[in-house]
């Protein structure tokens, strides 16, 4: 069976069944939120927000939702993150359960800062 291939998030997110399009863009809502400035993008067929590189990923699964703040993500939010699946750089949330949006909008503002930090590291050593 061949894979859908998406070129948009709305492309991703219209192809799921209405109540998991509805979780999919609370998610989408809270890291655009926490994230302003950061740009939607597909990247491995899955919803992407880039900011100075990948900021995080997320995807639905059949019985959760994925959300991939990297490792660093994870790290720093272990303890909050404790009740919840997790891997190296993945999340992941019941798909029955309501998601954590307070929590997810603190990563993704974790995850921003760190990614303005490496931007403006960048720039000092270029000088």
């Amino acid at each position: 069976m061949q894979r859908p291939h998406f070129s948009t998030m709305d492309e991703y997110i219209r192809s799921f069944p209405q109540d998991v399009q509805a979780i999919l863009e609370k998610l989408r809502q809270t890291i655009k939120k926490a994230a302003p400035d950061a740009e939607e993008a597909i990247s491995y067929q899955m919803p992407v927000f880039k900011l100075h590189g990948n900021l995080v990923y997320f995807a639905a699964f059949k019985d959760h939702i994925g959300f991939f703040p990297t490792s660093s993500g994870v790290a720093a939010f272990k303890k909050e993150l404790s009740s919840y699946k997790t891997s190296k750089g993945t999340v992941r949330f019941p798909i029955d359960k309501p998601l954590p949006l307070a929590l997810i909008g603190r990563i993704v503002k974790f995850r921003a800062q760190e990614h303005l930090a490496g931007e403006a590291k960048k720039a000092g050593r270029k000088k």
